[in-house]
């Protein structure tokens, strides 16, 4: 699940800002992604300011809507999937095991910048549509940026693990425009520090469907457990792979900024992403 304000993937936001003056909050969107083997389903309609509103504890994205209690995220969902329309409606709580005011530069100018607000946290699933009751380990992150995401990067990888001791390592992958690189590996403990460490060597994987080059660090071979997202410019997986000494299941990303922005993309976009005005 992903809320964008000036959503980064929008290909409505990337033809206005063609002109002056042109609002993020006017493309809004809540992201929801299921995997569940008898009920995946993805949504993502964009809204405009007129259908938005937020402040410091609240974010409501047409009739879908998020809020912070003090305590726990609450989230209420109410989308409808595409091409074909289902409902994804329900109600998940997402209580934080520790808050993190983390964030660091992505790039040399500090305009990208990313951190986890609670690396390990608990999450709560109650849904009506489809029909689902679970809970489990969850994690909740925050990317802002001062410019499209194209005039800072060409590609990344990007990994979520959790450890033993309930800790969190990132891997961050990152390849410029220039094709210079940089690696952020971190491990956020449950009492609230923030260790970097050595990244391992960098794996390739198999190229998806769509031909997206990716890879993994790991100190041993590489598996992919589940392919979850498959797209012409983004991969979402489940990995096995070894960190620190320990075997994780990990949650990987890939991104092509390059294919992002092609006009052939974007111009596909809509029939995924619809906007509601």
């Amino acid at each position: 699940m992903i809320a964008f304000v000036g959503s980064v993937f929008s290909p409505y936001y990337a033809w206005g800002r063609s002109r002056p003056g042109v609002d993020p909050d006017n493309f809004c969107c809540l992201n929801v992604a299921l995997y569940s083997r008898n009920a995946r389903r993805w949504s993502m309609t964009e809204r405009g300011r007129r259908l938005c509103h937020r402040d410091a504890t609240r974010f409501d994205i047409g009739p879908s809507q998020m809020h912070w209690d003090g305590q726990a995220l609450q989230v209420q969902i109410d989308e409808v999937c595409v091409p074909i329309p289902q409902r994804i409606r329900g109600h998940i709580r997402l209580e934080p095991q520790r808050l993190f005011d983390f964030s660091t530069p992505l790039d040399a100018a500090a305009k990208h910048r990313w951190g986890p607000l609670a690396p390990s946290a608990r999450i709560e699933v109650a849904l009506d549509a489809p029909a689902q009751r679970w809970s489990g380990d969850a994690y909740l992150d925050s990317n802002e940026g001062e410019e499209p995401i194209e005039r800072a990067f060409h590609s990344w990888d990007w990994s979520r693990s959790r450890m033993r001791d309930g800790s969190t390592t990132v891997l961050y992958d990152m390849q410029y425009p220039d094709r210079s690189e940089r690696m952020l590996a971190l491990r956020f403990g449950t009492d609230g520090s923030v260790q970097p460490f050595a990244a391992p060597p960098r794996h390739a994987l198999a190229p998806t469907r769509w031909r997206l080059a990716r890879g993994m660090r790991s100190d041993a071979p590489v598996h992919i457990h589940e392919q979850l997202e498959d797209t012409p410019f983004y991969q979402r997986a489940l990995l096995k792979s070894e960190l620190l000494g320990e075997t994780v299941t990990s949650f990987h990303e890939s991104l092509s900024i390059p294919r992002l922005v092609s006009p052939v993309v974007r111009a596909m976009l809509p029939w995924r992403m619809p906007r509601r005005t």
